[in-house]
Protein backbone atom coordinates (compact mmCIF):
# COMPACT_ATOMS: atom_id res chain seq x y z
CA UNK A 1 0.00 0.00 0.00
CA UNK A 2 1.31 3.55 -0.62
CA UNK A 3 -0.12 5.61 2.13
CA UNK A 4 0.05 9.60 2.61
CA UNK A 5 -0.10 11.10 5.37
CA UNK A 6 -1.22 14.22 5.90
CA UNK A 7 1.75 15.48 8.36
CA UNK A 8 3.43 12.56 10.26
CA UNK A 9 6.35 14.39 12.04
CA UNK A 10 4.48 14.78 15.72
CA UNK A 11 2.35 12.47 17.81
CA UNK A 12 -0.78 10.77 15.58
CA UNK A 13 0.73 11.35 12.53
CA UNK A 14 4.07 10.24 13.33
CA UNK A 15 2.40 6.83 14.95
CA UNK A 16 0.40 6.64 12.02
CA UNK A 17 3.61 6.69 9.61
CA UNK A 18 5.73 4.15 11.42
CA UNK A 19 2.95 1.51 12.13
CA UNK A 20 2.46 1.32 8.15
CA UNK A 21 6.38 1.39 7.69
CA UNK A 22 6.34 -1.43 10.39
CA UNK A 23 3.99 -3.61 7.90
CA UNK A 24 5.95 -3.15 4.98
CA UNK A 25 3.84 -0.02 3.21
CA UNK A 26 5.42 2.73 1.38
CA UNK A 27 5.04 6.28 3.44
CA UNK A 28 4.87 9.59 2.45
CA UNK A 29 4.50 12.34 4.55
CA UNK A 30 3.23 15.95 4.10
CA UNK A 31 4.52 18.72 6.24
CA UNK A 32 6.12 21.99 7.09
CA UNK A 33 8.98 19.91 9.06
CA UNK A 34 9.79 22.32 11.68
CA UNK A 35 7.65 20.29 14.44
CA UNK A 36 9.43 17.11 14.41
CA UNK A 37 10.95 14.18 11.92
CA UNK A 38 9.35 11.70 10.30
CA UNK A 39 10.16 8.25 11.46
CA UNK A 40 13.41 6.38 9.47
CA UNK A 41 11.78 4.96 5.65
CA UNK A 42 9.39 7.40 5.49
CA UNK A 43 9.81 10.35 2.83
CA UNK A 44 8.86 14.25 4.01
CA UNK A 45 7.93 16.93 1.29
CA UNK A 46 8.12 19.53 3.21
CA UNK A 47 4.80 21.92 2.38
CA UNK A 48 3.20 24.98 3.61
CA UNK A 49 -0.62 24.21 3.47
CA UNK A 50 -1.22 28.01 4.39
CA UNK A 51 -0.46 28.06 0.79
CA UNK A 52 -3.36 27.27 -1.56
CA UNK A 53 -1.15 25.85 -4.34
CA UNK A 54 1.25 23.34 -2.24
CA UNK A 55 -0.54 20.33 -2.92
CA UNK A 56 -0.20 21.04 -6.42
CA UNK A 57 2.69 18.85 -7.11
CA UNK A 58 0.77 15.54 -6.18
CA UNK A 59 -2.10 16.43 -7.97
CA UNK A 60 -1.24 13.46 -10.33
CA UNK A 61 0.06 11.09 -7.87
CA UNK A 62 -2.25 8.02 -7.08
CA UNK A 63 -2.10 7.09 -3.12
CA UNK A 64 -4.04 4.07 -1.56
CA UNK A 65 -4.81 5.61 1.60
CA UNK A 66 -4.92 9.32 2.58
CA UNK A 67 -4.47 10.41 6.66
CA UNK A 68 -4.89 14.15 7.52
CA UNK A 69 -4.39 14.96 10.83
CA UNK A 70 -5.44 18.80 9.96
CA UNK A 71 -5.74 20.49 13.04
CA UNK A 72 -8.19 23.14 12.99
CA UNK A 73 -8.21 24.59 9.35
CA UNK A 74 -10.98 24.44 6.92
CA UNK A 75 -9.31 25.18 3.81
CA UNK A 76 -5.95 22.79 4.49
CA UNK A 77 -8.90 20.29 4.35
CA UNK A 78 -10.83 21.38 1.35
CA UNK A 79 -7.82 21.86 -0.47
CA UNK A 80 -6.58 18.50 0.37
CA UNK A 81 -9.65 16.84 -0.43
CA UNK A 82 -10.25 18.07 -3.76
CA UNK A 83 -6.71 18.04 -4.65
CA UNK A 84 -6.07 14.50 -4.18
CA UNK A 85 -9.43 12.93 -3.19
CA UNK A 86 -9.67 11.99 -6.59
CA UNK A 87 -6.73 9.97 -6.98
CA UNK A 88 -7.16 8.22 -3.55
CA UNK A 89 -8.04 4.95 -2.85
CA UNK A 90 -9.28 5.50 0.51
CA UNK A 91 -9.17 8.98 3.20
CA UNK A 92 -8.71 9.10 7.04
CA UNK A 93 -9.85 12.56 8.26
CA UNK A 94 -8.89 12.84 12.17
CA UNK A 95 -11.72 15.00 13.25
CA UNK A 96 -12.69 15.56 17.54
CA UNK A 97 -15.32 14.89 19.76
CA UNK A 98 -15.63 18.69 20.06
CA UNK A 99 -17.74 18.42 17.35
CA UNK A 100 -20.94 18.16 19.56
CA UNK A 101 -22.92 20.66 20.67
CA UNK A 102 -24.02 19.21 23.97
CA UNK A 103 -20.99 18.31 26.63
CA UNK A 104 -23.45 17.46 29.31
CA UNK A 105 -25.09 14.12 28.56
CA UNK A 106 -23.15 11.13 28.94
CA UNK A 107 -23.50 8.57 26.56
CA UNK A 108 -23.89 10.24 23.19
CA UNK A 109 -22.94 8.63 19.81
CA UNK A 110 -22.04 10.37 16.22
CA UNK A 111 -25.89 10.64 15.53
CA UNK A 112 -26.12 13.56 18.34
CA UNK A 113 -26.50 17.08 17.56
CA UNK A 114 -23.21 19.11 16.53
CA UNK A 115 -22.02 22.40 16.42
CA UNK A 116 -22.79 25.15 13.46
CA UNK A 117 -19.73 24.38 10.82
CA UNK A 118 -17.58 27.23 10.24
CA UNK A 119 -15.77 27.11 7.43
CA UNK A 120 -12.82 29.24 8.05
CA UNK A 121 -8.65 28.68 9.48
CA UNK A 122 -9.05 28.69 13.29
CA UNK A 123 -5.25 28.39 14.06
CA UNK A 124 -5.54 31.94 15.87
CA UNK A 125 -6.61 31.81 19.42
CA UNK A 126 -10.12 32.89 19.70
CA UNK A 127 -12.10 33.55 22.81
CA UNK A 128 -14.43 31.26 20.96
CA UNK A 129 -14.42 27.42 22.86
CA UNK A 130 -16.25 26.56 19.85
CA UNK A 131 -14.47 27.43 17.44
CA UNK A 132 -12.30 24.35 17.14
CA UNK A 133 -15.23 22.08 17.01
CA UNK A 134 -17.37 23.86 14.64
CA UNK A 135 -14.26 24.11 12.13
CA UNK A 136 -14.32 20.00 12.38
CA UNK A 137 -17.58 19.92 11.79
CA UNK A 138 -17.37 22.04 8.54
CA UNK A 139 -14.19 19.65 7.89
CA UNK A 140 -15.81 16.58 7.95
CA UNK A 141 -18.48 17.70 5.70
CA UNK A 142 -16.27 18.23 3.02
CA UNK A 143 -14.66 15.21 3.41
CA UNK A 144 -17.98 13.19 3.23
CA UNK A 145 -19.36 15.38 0.04
CA UNK A 146 -16.18 14.61 -1.53
CA UNK A 147 -15.43 11.14 -0.44
CA UNK A 148 -18.45 9.58 1.47
CA UNK A 149 -18.05 5.75 0.47
CA UNK A 150 -14.41 5.52 1.10
CA UNK A 151 -13.88 7.84 3.88
CA UNK A 152 -13.16 7.16 7.67
CA UNK A 153 -13.66 10.44 9.79
CA UNK A 154 -12.87 9.90 13.59
CA UNK A 155 -14.29 12.13 15.94
CA UNK A 156 -11.13 11.21 18.47
CA UNK A 157 -11.28 12.11 22.22
CA UNK A 158 -8.10 12.49 24.59
CA UNK A 159 -5.74 10.65 22.51
CA UNK A 160 -2.64 9.24 25.12
CA UNK A 161 0.62 7.86 24.64
CA UNK A 162 4.47 7.75 23.23
CA UNK A 163 4.47 11.57 22.08
CA UNK A 164 1.59 13.07 24.34
CA UNK A 165 2.97 16.25 25.59
CA UNK A 166 -0.21 17.71 26.90
CA UNK A 167 0.17 16.61 30.07
CA UNK A 168 -3.70 15.89 30.48
CA UNK A 169 -2.96 11.85 30.84
CA UNK A 170 0.25 11.72 31.97
CA UNK A 171 0.22 13.33 34.70
CA UNK A 172 -1.07 10.80 36.45
CA UNK A 173 0.88 8.01 35.98
CA UNK A 174 3.96 10.30 36.45
CA UNK A 175 2.95 11.73 39.59
CA UNK A 176 1.41 8.22 41.04
CA UNK A 177 4.81 6.73 39.87
CA UNK A 178 6.50 8.83 42.61
CA UNK A 179 4.14 7.64 45.42
CA UNK A 180 3.62 10.29 48.70
CA UNK A 181 0.03 11.56 48.97
CA UNK A 182 -1.48 12.22 46.18
CA UNK A 183 -4.56 14.57 45.33
CA UNK A 184 -7.21 13.63 43.54
CA UNK A 185 -10.66 14.67 42.57
CA UNK A 186 -13.43 13.03 44.23
CA UNK A 187 -15.85 13.05 41.44
CA UNK A 188 -18.03 10.60 41.96
CA UNK A 189 -20.29 11.13 38.72
CA UNK A 190 -18.10 11.92 36.47
CA UNK A 191 -16.91 9.38 33.68
CA UNK A 192 -13.77 9.71 31.45
CA UNK A 193 -11.99 7.79 28.64
CA UNK A 194 -9.22 7.91 26.35
CA UNK A 195 -7.37 6.05 23.53
CA UNK A 196 -3.84 5.23 23.20
CA UNK A 197 -2.03 6.69 20.21
CA UNK A 198 -1.12 3.60 19.08
CA UNK A 199 -4.48 2.04 19.48
CA UNK A 200 -5.50 4.77 16.65
CA UNK A 201 -2.58 4.32 14.51
CA UNK A 202 -3.51 1.10 13.73
CA UNK A 203 -6.52 1.26 13.35
CA UNK A 204 -6.11 4.13 10.60
CA UNK A 205 -3.86 1.44 8.79
CA UNK A 206 -6.10 -0.90 9.08
CA UNK A 207 -8.88 1.35 7.60
CA UNK A 208 -6.44 2.41 4.39
CA UNK A 209 -5.82 -1.79 3.77
CA UNK A 210 -9.50 -3.05 4.42
CA UNK A 211 -11.29 0.42 3.06
CA UNK A 212 -13.45 0.65 6.60
CA UNK A 213 -15.50 3.80 6.34
CA UNK A 214 -17.70 5.61 8.30
CA UNK A 215 -18.21 8.09 11.14
CA UNK A 216 -17.12 7.05 14.57
CA UNK A 217 -16.27 8.55 18.13
CA UNK A 218 -12.54 7.09 18.05
CA UNK A 219 -12.01 6.55 22.18
CA UNK A 220 -12.21 4.08 24.51
CA UNK A 221 -14.90 3.23 27.23
CA UNK A 222 -15.76 5.61 29.62
CA UNK A 223 -15.85 4.24 33.47
CA UNK A 224 -15.32 6.28 36.55
CA UNK A 225 -12.64 8.92 37.05
CA UNK A 226 -12.07 7.73 40.20
CA UNK A 227 -12.03 4.18 39.33
CA UNK A 228 -9.14 5.16 36.73
CA UNK A 229 -7.11 6.91 38.71
CA UNK A 230 -7.33 4.04 41.73
CA UNK A 231 -5.51 1.61 38.73
CA UNK A 232 -3.26 3.65 38.10
CA UNK A 233 -2.18 4.08 41.73
CA UNK A 234 -2.74 0.36 41.40
CA UNK A 235 0.00 -0.02 38.39
CA UNK A 236 2.78 2.30 38.94
CA UNK A 237 2.40 3.19 42.58
CA UNK A 238 4.91 2.05 45.16
CA UNK A 239 2.85 0.19 47.81
CA UNK A 240 2.34 2.97 50.63
CA UNK A 241 0.48 5.48 48.17
CA UNK A 242 -1.76 7.33 49.67
CA UNK A 243 -4.95 8.85 47.36
CA UNK A 244 -6.12 12.28 49.41
CA UNK A 245 -9.86 12.61 47.19
CA UNK A 246 -11.29 16.29 47.75
CA UNK A 247 -14.34 17.14 46.82
CA UNK A 248 -15.26 19.82 43.71
CA UNK A 249 -15.66 22.60 46.66
CA UNK A 250 -12.47 21.88 48.22
CA UNK A 251 -10.30 22.24 45.07
CA UNK A 252 -11.79 25.42 43.67
CA UNK A 253 -11.95 27.07 47.63
CA UNK A 254 -7.96 26.18 46.85
CA UNK A 255 -7.52 27.54 43.26
CA UNK A 256 -7.42 24.27 41.88
CA UNK A 257 -8.55 24.34 38.12
CA UNK A 258 -10.34 21.81 36.22
CA UNK A 259 -8.80 19.94 32.92
CA UNK A 260 -5.87 21.58 31.88
CA UNK A 261 -3.61 24.22 32.24
CA UNK A 262 -1.35 25.86 34.94
CA UNK A 263 -2.63 24.16 38.53
CA UNK A 264 -4.83 21.94 37.62
CA UNK A 265 -6.23 18.06 37.89
CA UNK A 266 -6.07 16.99 34.35
CA UNK A 267 -9.12 14.31 33.18
CA UNK A 268 -11.48 16.17 35.95
CA UNK A 269 -13.89 18.25 34.23
CA UNK A 270 -17.09 20.02 35.49
CA UNK A 271 -20.23 18.58 35.75
CA UNK A 272 -21.83 20.92 32.61
CA UNK A 273 -19.20 18.75 30.67
CA UNK A 274 -19.39 15.40 32.03
CA UNK A 275 -20.47 13.74 28.27
CA UNK A 276 -17.48 15.22 26.84
CA UNK A 277 -15.74 12.40 28.16
CA UNK A 278 -18.69 9.89 28.02
CA UNK A 279 -18.95 9.09 24.33
CA UNK A 280 -20.12 5.56 22.93
CA UNK A 281 -17.31 3.99 21.81
CA UNK A 282 -18.63 0.18 21.06
CA UNK A 283 -19.23 1.37 17.35
CA UNK A 284 -15.76 2.08 16.86
CA UNK A 285 -14.14 -0.99 18.55
CA UNK A 286 -16.77 -2.94 16.91
CA UNK A 287 -15.80 -1.17 13.48
CA UNK A 288 -11.86 -2.35 14.21
CA UNK A 289 -10.89 -0.10 17.26
CA UNK A 290 -8.69 -2.37 19.59
CA UNK A 291 -7.83 -1.62 22.69
CA UNK A 292 -4.83 -2.29 24.31
CA UNK A 293 -4.54 -2.91 28.21
CA UNK A 294 -4.93 -0.28 30.44
CA UNK A 295 -1.69 -1.05 31.83
CA UNK A 296 0.21 -1.07 28.63
CA UNK A 297 -1.84 2.48 28.16
CA UNK A 298 0.05 3.58 31.30
CA UNK A 299 3.12 2.32 30.64
CA UNK A 300 3.32 3.92 27.30
CA UNK A 301 2.33 7.32 29.38
CA UNK A 302 4.47 7.12 32.31
CA UNK A 303 7.77 6.73 29.17
CA UNK A 304 6.70 9.98 28.20
CA UNK A 305 7.17 11.58 32.12
CA UNK A 306 10.55 9.68 32.31
CA UNK A 307 11.55 11.09 29.31
CA UNK A 308 10.34 14.80 29.44
CA UNK A 309 10.97 14.64 33.59
CA UNK A 310 7.98 15.28 36.15
CA UNK A 311 8.70 18.86 37.27
CA UNK A 312 9.24 20.29 33.70
CA UNK A 313 6.86 23.32 33.66
CA UNK A 314 3.90 21.41 32.64
CA UNK A 315 1.02 22.09 30.46
CA UNK A 316 -1.71 20.46 32.99
CA UNK A 317 -1.07 19.61 36.36
CA UNK A 318 -0.03 20.58 40.29
CA UNK A 319 3.48 21.56 40.76
CA UNK A 320 5.07 19.08 43.76
CA UNK A 321 5.06 22.58 45.81
CA UNK A 322 1.37 23.34 44.96
CA UNK A 323 -0.07 20.02 45.38
CA UNK A 324 1.66 20.00 49.23
CA UNK A 325 0.22 23.49 49.58
CA UNK A 326 -3.30 21.97 49.19
CA UNK A 327 -2.55 19.10 50.96
CA UNK A 328 -1.59 21.13 53.81
CA UNK A 329 -4.31 23.10 53.84
CA UNK A 330 -6.72 20.26 53.50
CA UNK A 331 -5.36 18.45 56.47
CA UNK A 332 -5.59 21.74 58.77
Amino acid sequence: MRLLVLGGTVFLGHAVAAEALGRGHEVVCVARGTSGDVPAGARLLKLDRDDPEALAPLADERFDAVVDVATISYPWVRDAVRVLGPNAGHWTFVSSINVYADTKTPGQTVGAPLLEPRQEDGSTPAADPDLYGAVKVASENEVLAHLADRALVVRSGLITGPGDRSDRFGYWPGRFARGGRVLAPAAEGQLTQHVDVRDLASWFVDAGEQGIAGVYDGIGPARPLTELLDEIREVVAPADTEIVWASEEQLRDNEVGYWAGPKSLPLWVPPEDYGFTAHDAEPAIAAGLKIRSFADAVRGALAVEDELGFDRERRAGLTAAQETEVLDRLQA
